[in-house]
Order: C-alpha cells, then structure tokens, then sequence
C-alpha cells in the first residue's frame, strides 16, 4: 500500500485533477473478498470468497489470551486492538512485506480511491505540525458553500471531537460518506469562536488522468496516470481522443509517482497502446501460467510514444511500462522503477478492515523478473533541480528525433 502521513493532502472534493488521492478482525471469518488499491502493496484482481468456518482451531492463541485477561496487571486494549495485534504478529511471522492489515479507516479510503469516486463535502484536509485537522474547501462545492474557509481547524464531525491521536484517515472516512446524506462539521477560523455547519455530501468523482498538449510542441501530447483505478481505461481513452482531435501525433505517458492499482485497469489500459500480442504473464498459486493479451487495433497502437518512469513507478504502473518496452513501442525515460511484480487479493473482514494477502507474480513479455530489481531506462536521466524537468525534456528531444 502507499501509505499517506499525516501532512499528505487527502482530498474531499472535485476539481483538483492532478491531486495525490490518497485513501481517504473481529478474528473472525472473513466475508468477502473486495478488490480495492494495490500501489506499492501490488496490483489486485477481482475476486470473491465466503465465509469458511472450523478449518482450523487456536487452542494455543485462545490460551494466551485468556491468561494474560486473567493475570495482566495494567489495563488492556480495546478486544478489537487485541484482534488486530493478533492478525499483525500473524502477519509478522509470514514476514511478506506485500501480506498485511489495513484498518477500517484506510481501507475504506484505498476503496474510494480505487473505484474513482466516493461521496464527499468538497475539501482538502490536512493535519498541522501541532496536530490540528485544517481544511482547505475547493471553489464551488459545498464546504465553500457552507462557509468553510481555508485554514479553518475542524474540532469535530457529527458530535464526535477530534483528539490529538487523531489520524486525517480517520477523519477523511469519518466526513466522507453516500452522497446526498448529511455531516455536521464544528469548526473554528483563527483564534475565534467554534461554529456548527450541517453539509450535505455530493458525489465526488476521483481523476486518475490528466492530460494536455505540450507547449514545447504542439504535436506532443502529455498523458499523466496517478493511478490505475476503476475508471483509468475510460480515461485514457477520452484523453487520447481529445488529443488527437487537438491535432496531436505522437504521445509522452507520465507514470513517475504511479504506485499502481488494478491488474486489469492497467492491463486494459496497455490494450489501448498495442496491436494485439503478450501483455504479461500471470504465475497465480495452484493454477497454471495464464497469458493476458492485447486486441488488435489499439486506439493508439500506431502513435509514437515515450514513457516517463521513476522509484515511484510501480505494480500495475511497471505493467503497462514493461509491456510497452518489451514490445518495442516506448522507451523508458527516467530513473529505474520501484520494483514491485506480485499481487495482492484484498479481503474485506468483518469490521471492515482489510488483510492484503500475496497470491500470485507477474512478469513483463519479456519474462522480466520485477521483484527488488524495478525496470532500468532505457534512456536514463538524473532528476532535474528547480522548476526543471529533465525527463521530460528529454522524452520531448526523443520524438521529436524520430522519422
């Protein structure tokens, strides 16, 4: 997963298209398998399991519990802290960076995120050095309209105050919710006194996509992915068709910072860049190699294109940049990717927290092998200092280098 800190932008509203949107056990059975955010955790495939019962018992674990109850001195944890502890320390003897625990908050986010929208108020929330939640409301939606101002505290939502261990997941769930229905947010501007404000949640929709044509050369378009949710295909097919429209003939994809997403998105977003032939190959637990290919006649399957990677590139990212290099139809420009080629089913548990487990590993058309070793450029270039883009600069000189 790509985690967010605390000073990270969470953003609750439209209008801010290139915004890092980040997110945002009982030990008990599991209920059903939900396919939500893979980004550094991997990419995810859409699944679905029901609940299994009596297929092993914890007589040991059940022992401890029972004389640490009996016998502890301090006070102990909530039951459900004690159940996620139990899950983690599971987690920590399987020791797969990629297996872990998300709690209900996060999780909940990485679904938003992930499914490309989410009900909302319309406000970016961030937490201050001193740990004060500040709210920033996007022009025109409805925080603003409700009189929210930027760098307002948010001291509470719906009656419940917020404390200094309050993370911004928590908050950001806590506001969101279905569109149409009501939060009440007690804020405070400055040093003044707190008001109560009752908002009305709208439909949010989350842009995976950006797109515009470059000023260097009108020829060139640049196509940014942040991630590759839900709605990324369509996305990038609108993008693409606008572009050409605008008269555009060859294409920069930008994926430096794209920690992943959905197996599929990525792999139907690859669809639209090739002419049939081999996306990547699947190696999955208990069932044989599966091959996932292109149609022929891609939407951009004959533009030239050149493709931007870095340390941030990775997942489902290195899958549509390790296709487009091993069939020959982009280059790779930049610094060397993350590295990160398995993939994670997510389990939604039964207190709406989520356990990523590792089930399969795949590799590029040509068989390359991602974990720890990421994909090299093939053209590399170091960062650029300042307000300069170099990577970009040089994808630019690249195309406009070719016949």
């Amino acid at each position: 997963m790509l985690e967010s800190s605390d000073s990270t932008p969470h953003i609750s509203g439209q209008n801010a298209s290139r915004a890092h949107w980040f997110g945002l056990i009982g030990f008990g059975a599991l209920t059903s398998l939900v396919v939500t955010a893979a980004f550094l955790a991997g990419v995810l495939t859409q699944q679905r399991t029901t609940r299994q019962h009596g297929e092993f018992s914890l007589p040991v674990l059940l022992q401890a519990r029972q004389l640490i109850e009996r016998n502890f001195l301090g006070v102990l944890p909530e039951k459900a802290d004690q159940e996620h502890g139990m899950i983690r320390g599971l987690l920590q003897a399987i020791d797969d960076p990629y297996t872990n625990f998300i709690e209900a908050a996060g999780a909940e986010l990485d679904t938003d995120r992930l499914s490309g929208r989410f009900g909302g108020i319309g406000a970016e929330v961030t937490q201050s050095e001193n740990g004060e939640i500040v709210l920033k409301p996007l022009a025109g939606q409805p925080a603003a309209l409700a009189g929210i101002l930027a760098g307002d505290i948010l001291l509470a939502v719906d009656g419940e105050a917020l404390t200094a261990t309050t993370t911004v997941d928590s908050v950001v769930a806590r506001v969101r919710g279905e569109a149409g229905t009501t939060v009440v947010l007690r804020v405070r501007t400055g040093a003044g006194a707190a008001r109560e404000l009752r908002i009305i949640r709208v439909e949010v929709e989350l842009p995976s996509v950006v797109w515009r044509v470059l000023e260097q050369d009108a020829a060139i378009g640049l196509l940014d992915i942040d991630r590759f949710s839900d709605r990324t295909p369509a996305e990038t097919r609108t993008a693409l068709t606008e572009l050409f429209k605008a008269g555009v003939k060859q294409v920069i994809i930008d994926l430096r910072g794209n920690g992943g997403g959905l197996l599929q998105s990525s792999v139907d977003t690859a669809k639209l860049f090739l002419d049939g032939g081999v996306i990547l190959y699947h190696a999955r637990r208990d069932h044989a190699e599966e091959t996932y290919t292109a149609d022929a006649g891609g939407l951009a399957a004959e533009t030239p294109l050149a493709v931007l990677v870095d340390g941030g590139s990775a997942s489902a990212a290195e899958i549509l940049a390790g296709a487009l290099r091993d069939r020959k139809r982009a280059p790779l420009i930049g610094q060397k990717t993350y590295g990160k080629g398995s993939v994670q089913l997510i389990f939604e548990l039964e207190d709406k927290s989520s356990l990523h487990v590792t089930n399969a590993r795949w590799y590029t058309p040509g068989r390359t092998v991602l974990d720890k070793l990421g994909l090299e450029p093939d053209i590399a270039v170091e960062p650029g200092t300042g307000d300069a883009d170099a990577s970009l600069q040089r994808a630019i000189e690249y195309l406009q280098a070719q016949p």
